[in-house]
């Protein structure tokens, strides 16, 4: 690379990401397929509309390649339409939203502080500054039980046009059967928010919300299903409500796709239909239950009690005394990244909260099974209680330097 202080940053970065654990649930490492297509040539290439409808010529291509990435996605997921065109999850439920609601329109969606996204209504966004969002929350923080009957309460009392499913610190199992009885009582579309655990319903570990009769998913296409940054809508059967997203995707709310992201995102989706994959996210569960063992044994508090999937949300500040932003900083100190986060009925502000959320897809990704996550979280709960002693912090490093230089970054999944 010509331009060396971006070249040296690339390298610092991968440095980083070699030498230390990644434990944000929402990150992953793609394969070098993925990373190739996403450096290609379509990125000089601008194909605003769709397939066998741009709006410039010389599509051939782009066409032939969106058109693939369509088809993948639709076997992964079940259904009959998708649109792989959302720059990410964000711009993929405002889309939802712009295609299905009018201003001041309703939608019910899981609240920020019980475990929500901030997409789903928080009053800092734009859509809550267009359509009206109301909440529902856990009956109880320690089991992690969503209050399906103030739901269905609150459903009867506003009657929202979408019923919206999904989070980004939920560490427990959504029924989605009782979101789509509840739906088709007030005559709700339902839409979920599977940006975290889309990858392990593709995989076949956890429940598809198109089995129970969902109307529409919305997903990033990294986190757990290891492609590059990006979103995609998908449809069930409904080919009224697919026509729709398209249009509130283009020319609504984007202009030219990025073409090769698209690319980048079929190769992921070809990589998820391996049967290697379908191990990695069983693998991805295993290993969560093996750090949430760990943690019980220790008496950390766990937001609902324990995990159903990749991630653990733990209040950190009520067991040990630390905050959530101490956490953060004081792990990443011995080469742990995980991310600071508010817990239920939290007394603290969100940028020093009492919580912390950690996940295993990227680790998983490394090839680490259930005895090096157990050993992973008695390192971070060693860091968190001896947060001050350097001497000990420095060993820990050295322990997690050894981890990672033992289970590489893999450059292929297939």
């Amino acid at each position: 690379m010509r331009d060396k202080q971006v070249e040296k940053l690339i390298k610092a970065e991968e440095k980083r990401q070699n030498e230390g654990l990644e434990l944000i649930p929402s990150e992953n490492y793609v394969s070098e397929d993925v990373l190739k297509a996403n450096g290609s040539v379509f990125t000089n290439k601008y194909s605003e509309g769709y397939p066998g409808r741009r709006y410039y010529g010389g599509q051939d291509f782009t066409d032939a390649l969106e058109r693939l990435a369509i088809e993948r996605v639709c076997k992964l997921f079940k259904c009959k339409f998708a649109n792989v065109q959302p720059h990410s999850g964000a711009p993929a439920n405002l889309a939802v939203y712009f295609a299905l609601l009018n201003p001041g329109d309703v939608v019910l969606g899981m609240d920020l502080s019980h475990g929500g996204h901030l997409t789903h209504g928080h009053p800092m966004t734009l859509p809550a500054k267009i359509y009206k969002f109301v909440t529902y929350k856990m009956k109880n923080p320690d089991t992690g039980e969503i209050d399906y009957e103030d739901l269905r309460k609150q459903a009867l009392e506003y009657k929202p046009k979408i019923i919206l499913a999904g989070f980004s610190a939920y560490s427990r199992t959504l029924d989605y059967k009782k979101f789509v009885e509840i739906a088709r009582e007030v005559g709700a579309i339902t839409m979920a928010d599977m940006a975290h655990i889309a990858g392990i319903i593709a995989g076949g570990a956890l429940r598809n919300p198109f089995d129970d009769g969902f109307d529409i998913i919305t997903s990033t296409t990294h986190k757990t299903l290891r492609g590059p940054r990006g979103g995609i809508i998908l449809t069930r059967e409904n080919e009224e409500i697919a026509k729709k997203i398209d249009k509130a995707i283009f020319p609504g709310i984007q202009g030219g796709p990025h073409m090769h992201t698209i690319a980048a995102k079929a190769v992921a989706f070809g990589e998820v239909m391996t049967p290697k994959y379908k191990k990695y996210v069983k693998q991805i569960l295993k290993n969560s239950k093996a750090m949430e063992k760990v943690l019980h044994k220790n008496n950390i508090r766990m937001i609902g009690g324990g995990t159903d999937n990749h991630l653990i949300l733990a209040d950190v500040f009520g067991s040990l005394g630390v905050t959530g932003k101490e956490a953060q900083i004081v792990l990443d100190e011995v080469g742990i990244t995980l991310n600071m986060n508010s817990i239920a009925g939290d007394t603290r502000k969100p940028l020093d909260p009492s919580g912390i959320r950690f996940g295993t897809p990227a680790i998983t990704t490394r090839g680490f099974k259930e005895k090096e996550c157990a050993y992973v979280a008695e390192l971070m709960i060693k860091t968190l209680k001896n947060k001050d002693d350097k001497k000990i912090k420095e060993s820990i490093h050295k322990e997690i330097k050894k981890l990672a230089k033992k289970f590489p970054i893999p450059k292929r999944f297939v």
